[in-house]
């Protein structure tokens, strides 16, 4: 019957225990800054009342599971600063309740998946210091409620689009 597990800024260490997949009515799961490693279990897609997940500022590697495309009620999730690698999976796309999502400060590589463009409640998308490559992607005009936009210190080429003219929200944008 868990519903909030608050383990936030207290020196864990080890690996995110797969066991958390068997909290099926967790909401919220804080284990932001502490020293957690190893890869975010695939597990974590069995967590379907998932509303809110911030695993930031810990040494989290390997890649973003794409069971986490399962978690349809999430609106809140971020990853950033640990050392994640791999392609930011399409099925984030899968996540349409999402307003904020953070991968910052990683090692993620690959392309901007243009299913991101199907997050049309997203007001967050913060992608700032990885190895991203490739175009930004034209889907993020769907994204019309979005007010921030960091892709700052990616690898990212080719023309910015026309369509981030129409994020008539948008009052933050680095493309730096």
């Amino acid at each position: 019957n868990l519903t909030f597990l608050d383990l936030r800024d207290n020196q864990l260490s080890g690996s995110i225990p797969s066991e958390f997949g068997n909290l099926i009515n967790l909401n919220v799961l804080l284990l932001s800054n502490n020293q957690l490693s190893g890869q975010v279990p695939i597990q974590i897609g069995d967590m379907l009342s998932l509303i809110h997940l911030n695993l930031e500022e810990n040494q989290l590697t390997e890649e973003i599971p794409t069971e986490i495309g399962n978690l349809s009620n999430l609106t809140f999730i971020t990853l950033g600063h640990n050392q994640l690698v791999g392609e930011i999976p399409s099925e984030i796309g899968n996540l349409v309740e999402l307003e904020e999502l953070w991968l910052n400060d990683n090692q993620l590589s690959g392309e901007i998946p243009s299913e991101i463009g199907a997050l049309t409640n997203l007001k967050h998308l913060v992608l700032w210091g990885n190895e991203l490559s490739g175009n930004i992607p034209n889907e993020l005009e769907n994204l019309s409620v979005l007010l921030t936009l960091k892709l700052f210190n990616n690898n990212l080429t080719g023309e910015i689009p026309p369509e981030i003219g129409n994020l008539v929200n948008l009052t933050y944008l680095n493309l730096g």
